[in-house]
This record gives structure tokens, C-alpha cells and sequence, in this order.
């Protein structure tokens, strides 16, 4: 449009340069263009209407003639319906083994009851006629009276229902009436059972106009009329419409039963659809003047829009750059749970590519294994949307795609569209195995100063011990030797005797006096480590196992364990050294899981329970057990478990489980340990359960 306006001005610009005549060329180029273009616009939408019409034309017609087609198979249903109760009728006929004046009534009234019915008849094997009976809305002709006729197509139809043990029909015949008139028939020959053996027959015959009057006639509509033909198109009977039109549309059924087969043939006349010249010219006129206001309103939105579609495709390839420099993994999630988007940072993390894992849902294949089913149930609850993540984000593990896990900080929020609609889940992930490497050295590091400073500790006491102990463990051993040596010499003739027994006595005494000293020492030094007695509390089980469940799970994690903890309910607290209790469930979990740091062991299980001590009275007494699925402990190494000094790790210093012990003989509790089935040890301790004040102890 912007070309056809633009060329008259610059034909014009160039008038005065240009001849004449080449001038009128250009305008009469131009117009020509403008009209073949408008000429061209308009044999467009002349086209477009009369195909809009000729296709609404047809698809009238194809509508009307579905419409016969679903009226001629309703008929053939009918049919089918009414015949199949027929035989149902009929095969009632001899419920409890009527004689033939019984027989005669009940089929009276099976014919006053079914008009489409003429005559039935009770015939033995040989085909003789026992019983009959006429209907009474016919005029009867004098064979169907007396039932002497014998045709081929019956004697066809009931050789047939003795081979296949069924109901056959004959093919339709003329029978004449004695008004002058006639109309065709069909025979039903219905074969009577006693344990496999034909011993009889019940023949029904029908006249298919009665069939079509009775059955089809009060369904059709004005303009409808049906019959029943033959392949070649000979009309046998025929039910014929009130109202005819222009137009005819015919639908034929193929109406198969055993025995013969016939044709449904509904044919219904309707008006020739019209279409008013004025209604006709008002929509093309209408519809020329909209094409083309349309068209200026395209050529404006198609500007606006390839404006738009550069701005977003630079906004897209701005938005792509920056996702692609990221360190941190986002994917995107359909509120199926399925991943729509992830991108580059994502696929290097868990090592898929994005074909890989869009398209993707549960189970997704970086979620390892053994976390599968708790992985489902969270992301289930995720999705129903009853649970928004916290905004804090929280700590999974993921595996790559050659099986290595590892550790991951999620941030999820809901993905809204431009439209305000909730659409799945926006998630960003962040690889914090590198983080959790450095707590675990830092950890570790400052593990190794505690034990390095306890271990110090050690040294100093056993030094001041040595430095206290050596002064009166050397004056015994002197006095010792000084009074050996008074027994052993000879006492001379000047001394007497008791002056000798008097200085051994003084030995002895400065002995007792010693001894006594380095006794002190020592209960110095014990009373020092008992000092802490005096601090002991009432605390729950829950609330010492909260204590150490982060150090425990943090390294947990590292080695792949899974935590079971197990706490009866209606436990009473524990008075006890919140501290020291605390260190030795911290102790024993960790000696737990670094038995289980064997690649052959899977999976690592460790179970902490708390529950009221087997041998307990009045609640008194707490358990406390920590299990693994180690390698277990030898019989030579049980033997001096709880020696100091002594261990199997050559980082550890031998003081952990013998602590372990002295902490719990202090709280009046036994440490021991038990082989488990099928495999591991399990460390059980007890605690004195804390009372209420005026209940009595024993």
C-alpha cells in the first residue's frame, strides 16, 4: 500500500525533468497497479462468498443425509429389536408344556399383542402342523387357514435352523389376499431343543408392510418414506411420506438376518436451501468494505508487531546471555510436575543434557535411588500447592549422570505467567558439596585441636600427677628401705632391742603418713573430675537428641547413612549432665557411622532409640541405643574396647568410649554393647530417670 501511494509523488517530482509522454505512462502504470490490485481484492472476496455458500449448501446436505443415514440404522435397531422379542415371545409359548388348546390361546394373544404377526404355527420334526393360530386384524387367505402349505424357502429356512440349532428366516415371498390385494411375507422358523435333538418347530410368518406400519411408521417424519427393497432395487414394501420436496436424499441399511438378508431404504425429501439476492449483495458489500478496513488495520498491527517481535528477540538474546553466565542451575516445572525449562548451569550440575531431562517428570533421573520414594512424596505435596518451600531454601542431594551425589541448596517460588496465572514452579540450585567440603575440614580440623587440647590436658595431669606423686612415693620407698635395713642388722650389746623396734615404728608411721599424702593427691585429682555432679537437670530425650541431630546429620550426609530415630512416647525426663550425655550420644553415633564407611556396606543405616529400660521398675530407668550395620567387633578387640589409650583409628586417641563409660557409671548408668542381626553392633546405655518430688524411689 506504502508503494502504491509513494509512486504518483515521485512520478510527479519527476514531471518537470521528464517527457510528457513518459510522464502519462508512469501515471497509467501506477493506476493500473492500484486497480488490478483493488479488481483483484474483489474477485477474492466474490470468490470467497460464493465458495462460503456453495460449502454451506453442502454442508447442509451432508447434515441432512447424516440425519437419514442415523434415522435408517434407528430403524434397522428397531427392527432388530422387535424381532429378537419376537423369538423371546415365541419360545414362551411353551413354558410348562402346554397342551395344543393352550398353545392356541397363548399365541391368540401373542398376535393380538404383535400386529407385524400373521400366523404361527406349532409343527412336529416332520413338519407337520400340531396347532396354529391366525391373526384376527387380516384377512386370512385359505392356505395360511388350513396350514397345508408347504413352500421351499420354509422347508429352506428350517433345514437351516435344525443345522444351526437357531432361529432362520425364508426369503420374502408374494402371498395373495382374497380381497384381490397382496403382500409380501417372510417366514421365521424357529427350532425347538431337547438335549441337542430337534423335536419340533414354532413358524412365525410376517408381513413386511406391517412390519414397516407397526414398527418404523410412528418414528418417520413428514417427508420420510421407507421400505424394504431388494439388492436389485425391487421394492417389496413400502410405507410412503405425506409431504414431498425438491430435493431427495436417500440412505439405504442392510437389514441381514439368518437366514436372508433385505435392504432399508429411507428416502426424505427436503426444500432447496436459497439465499436472497439482497442479503447476498449486503454481505459482499459488508464484507469488501471490512476486508479491506482490516487489511489497513493488518499493515498497522503488522508494523507494531515485527517491532515487537525485535524488541523480545533482543530481550530473549539478552536474557539467554545472562542464564548462560550464571553459575547457579534453574529449571522449570508445568504444575504436572513436568520440566519445561533448564539451563546450561543446571545440565553441567547433574551432568544431562536439556534434551535429556526436558519433558521429564517423576521419577527425574538425578534423584538417586535410595531417596526416590521421599523425593515423590515431597514434590506431590509440592505440586498440590498446598505447601509453599520456604523462602530460605532447603538442602537436598542430587546425582550425577555417572552416579556421584552430591549436595544442593533449593530456592523455589511459583511460576506466574503474564496473566497473573499459577503455571508449575521456577527452582534455583546451588552445588554446595564445595561448602560442605570446607565445614567438613574445618569441622574436622577443629576436632583435631579439641582432642590435641584434651589430649594436653591429659599430658599435664598425668605430669602433675607424676610431680605430686613422686616426692611421698619416694620418701615410702626410703623409710621402706631404712626400716628393712633396722630388721635385717643385728642390734649390738649396747642397744636394746625396743630402741630398735622404736625407730621400725617410726618408719612405718612416716609410711602410713606418705601414703596418706599421695592418697589426697589423688582424691584431689578426683574430685576435680567429679566437680561437674552437682550440675545435673532434668532434660527430655527429644531435647538431647536435638542437641546433636545437626553434627550427627551434617556427617551423615557425607557418608551416605540414613537415620532412623525412634523415641517411645510418654517418656519421663532424665536427670543427668546435659553436656556430657550429649557428647556421649555424640560419640557413639559417630563411631556408628564411621563403621559403616565401607563401599561394600549398602544400605548405611543408623538407629538411635530411647524407650523405658527393660528390667525397670516404676519408670526409673532409661535406655538409650545406638545401632549400626558395620563390619561388627571381634572378640580380641571387645576385650579392651573401653581400655584407655586404646583404638582401632589412627586418628583417635583411645579415650572416646572409656569417657563414654565413666560419664554414664557417674550417672549411676551401664554402657555395654551387643552383636546385631544380621550384621553390626549396637551400643545400649541407661539413665536415671528424673522424679517428681514425694514419689518414692525404690
Amino acid at each position: 500500500m506504502e508503494q502504491v501511494m509513494q509512486s504518483p509523488s515521485q512520478a510527479e517530482a519527476a514531471q518537470p525533468d521528464e517527457a510528457p509522454q513518459q510522464w502519462h505512462l508512469q501515471r497509467w502504470h501506477s493506476a493500473w497497479r492500484r486497480w488490478s490490485l483493488w479488481s483483484l481484492l474483489v474477485v477474492l472476496v466474490a470468490s470467497m462468498l460464493v465458495t462460503l455458500v456453495w460449502l454451506a449448501g453442502r454442508y447442509e446436505a451432508s447434515q441432512v443425509q447424516s440425519r437419514v443415514e442415523r434415522d435408517a440404522a434407528d430403524a434397522v435397531a428397531d427392527i432388530r429389536t422387535a424381532f429378537s422379542h419376537n423369538v423371546h415371545s415365541m419360545q414362551s409359548l411353551l413354558v410348562g408344556d402346554p397342551d395344543l388348546t393352550s398353545w392356541e390361546s397363548r399365541a391368540s394373544d401373542l398376535l393380538n399383542a404383535r400386529r407385524e404377526l400373521v400366523r404361527l404355527e406349532w409343527r412336529d420334526a416332520q413338519l407337520k402342523v400340531r396347532a396354529h393360530a391366525v391373526s384376527p386384524f387380516r384377512p386370512a387367505n385359505a392356505d395360511l387357514v388350513d396350514g397345508s402349505s408347504m413352500h421351499s424357502d420354509l422347508n429352506l429356512s428350517c433345514t437351516n435352523a435344525r443345522r444351526v440349532g437357531g432361529p432362520s428366516y425364508s426369503n420374502s415371498y408374494f402371498q395373495p389376499l382374497p380381497n384381490g390385494m397382496g403382500s409380501e411375507m417372510m417366514e421365521l422358523c424357529l427350532p425347538l431343543l431337547d438335549d441337542g435333538r430337534v423335536i419340533g418347530f414354532l413358524i412365525a410368518t410376517y408381513s413386511l408392510q406391517t412390519v414397516l406400519v407397526d414398527l418404523i411408521a410412528p418414528s418417520l417424519q413428514r417427508g420420510q418414506e421407507v421400505s424394504f427393497t431388494e439388492a436389485d432395487g425391487t421394492r417389496l414394501a413400502v410405507v410412503g411420506a405425506m409431504r414431498r420436496g425438491t430435493r431427495m436424499f436417500t440412505a439405504q441399511q442392510l437389514f441381514d438376518l439368518p437366514g436372508t438378508t433385505l435392504i432399508l431404504r429411507l428416502d426424505s425429501w427436503h426444500a432447496a436451501p436459497s439465499v436472497f439476492p439482497n442479503v447476498l449483495t449486503a454481505l459482499v458489500t459488508a464484507m469488501s468494505i471490512a476486508l479491506v478496513s482490516v487489511l489497513i488495520v493488518l499493515v498497522r498491527d503488522n508494523r507494531r508487531r515485527l517491532r515487537a517481535e525485535r524488541d523480545l528477540g533482543e530481550a530473549l538474546a539478552f536474557r539467554k546471555a545472562m542464564e548462560d553466565s550464571q553459575v547457579t542451575g534453574l529449571r522449570a516445572r508445568d504444575l504436572d510436575g513436568r520440566i519445561t525449562y533448564v539451563n546450561p548451569a543446571f545440565c553441567e550440575m547433574v551432568g544431562f543434557s536439556a534434551d535429556e531431562l526436558i519433558g521429564h517428570t517423576n521419577p527425574l533421573p538425578y534423584w538417586p535411588p535410595e531417596h526416590a520414594g521421599e523425593y515423590t512424596a515431597r514434590h506431590t505435596v509440592r505440586l498440590s500447592g498446598n505447601h509453599i518451600p520456604p523462602r530460605e531454601g532447603y538442602e537436598s542431594t542430587f546425582m550425577r549422570k555417572d552416579g556421584t551425589r552430591f549436595p544442593v541448596m533449593i530456592y523455589e517460588a511459583p511460576l506466574i505467567n503474564a496473566q497473573g496465572l499459577h503455571t508449575g514452579w521456577m527452582g534455583s540450585f546451588l552445588d554446595v558439596s564445595e561448602q560442605r567440603r570446607v565445614e567438613e575440614i574445618s569441622r574436622t580440623s577443629q576436632e583435631r585441636l579439641q582432642a590435641t587440647a584434651r589430649l594436653a590436658t591429659v599430658g599435664e595431669m598425668a605430669s602433675l600427677l607424676s610431680h605430686e606423686l613422686n616426692q611421698p612415693l619416694a620418701a615410702i620407698s626410703s623409710y621402706a628401705t631404712g626400716s628393712l635395713n633396722l630388721l635385717q642388722t643385728e642390734a649390738p650389746a649396747a642397744i636394746p632391742p625396743r630402741e630398735n623396734l622404736a625407730d621400725v615404728r617410726v618408719g612405718i608411721q612416716r609410711i602410713a603418713q606418705q601414703a596418706e599424702r599421695a592418697g589426697k593427691v589423688i582424691k584431689s585429682v578426683h574430685d576435680f573430675v567429679r566437680r561437674r555432679d552437682q550440675s545435673r537437670e532434668p532434660v527430655s530425650p527429644q531435647d538431647l537428641l536435638d542437641a546433636v541431630l545437626p553434627i550427627i546429620r551434617l556427617q551423615a550426609r557425607k557418608l551416605r547413612v540414613q537415620l532412623q530415630i525412634t523415641i517411645e512416647g510418654d517418656l519421663p525426663d532424665v536427670l543427668c549432665d546435659r553436656t556430657m550425655v550429649e557428647q556421649v550420644l555424640l560419640n557413639l553415633a559417630r563411631n556408628g557411622m564411621q563403621s559403616m564407611d565401607d563401599p561394600s556396606i549398602e544400605p548405611r543405616v543408623l538407629e538411635i532409640r530411647v524407650r523405658t529400660a527393660a528390667s525397670n521398675a516404676q519408670n526409673k530407668w532409661l535406655e538409650f541405643s545406638v545401632g549400626d550395620v558395620g563390619l561388627g567387633i571381634s572378640d580380641d578387640v571387645a576385650g579392651r574396647l573401653f581400655t584407655p589409650f586404646y583404638t582401632t583409628r589412627a586418628e583417635g586417641m583411645g579415650l572416646g568410649l572409656s569417657l563414654c563409660r565413666t560419664v554414664v557409671e557417674q550417672h549411676g548408668g551401664y554402657l555395654g554393647h551387643a552383636a546385631r542381626q544380621p550384621r553390626g553392633t549396637v551400643f545400649t546405655f541407661t539413665l536415671p530417670a528424673n522424679q517428681p518430688e514425694g514419689r518414692s524411689l525404690t
